[in-house]
């Protein structure tokens, strides 16, 4: 078949999906704000680059990112922990001891922010649902392992 017969979306990468996009409410902390800026930032760069160079497997999957998080900025809701709050909410830092006696700190964030490697979680985790609304020296229990509440307190 002739080269003037295919469709251009043929040079497009096949198997390219959308990347989705949270049901959930996108709550997000000031400096999840600014990991979204900058990825878009970065997006936006890049899509130049493969823009210029002509590279439409780059233009489309960068193109799909671009479209993923302009969404999540769109959606985003800024959300700031009350600072006096006497119960755990979204923004916060909690400290919790397990059975054993070892002490573990959390800060609860948004979906795109939490990074478990450096002790943060999602709002949505089943560790942080369990915690939303309790106070120091409740217990919660999560995937069987009881937890007590040491502290907490709002993000700076």
């Amino acid at each position: 078949m002739s080269r003037a017969f295919t469709k251009e979306q043929d040079d497009v990468p096949s198997g390219l999906v959308e990347r989705p996009v949270s049901h959930h409410r996108n709550l997000v902390t000031q400096n999840g704000l600014k990991l979204i800026e900058a990825e878009l930032s970065r997006l936006q760069t890049e899509l130049g680059q493969a823009t210029a160079s002509g590279d439409k497997a780059a233009i489309a999957h960068v193109s799909r990112d671009l479209r993923y998080w302009t969404a999540r900025r769109e959606n985003a809701e800024l959300t700031l922990a009350d600072k006096d709050g006497d119960v755990i909410r979204f923004g916060m830092q909690v400290t919790v001891e397990n059975e054993d006696g070892r002490q573990q700190s959390w800060m609860i964030v948004g979906e795109d922010e939490a990074d478990p490697s450096k002790c943060t979680i999602s709002h949505i985790s089943p560790l942080a649902v369990a915690l939303f609304g309790k106070g120091n020296g409740d217990l919660v229990t999560v995937n069987g392992r009881e937890l007590e509440i040491i502290s907490f307190k709002a993000i700076k």
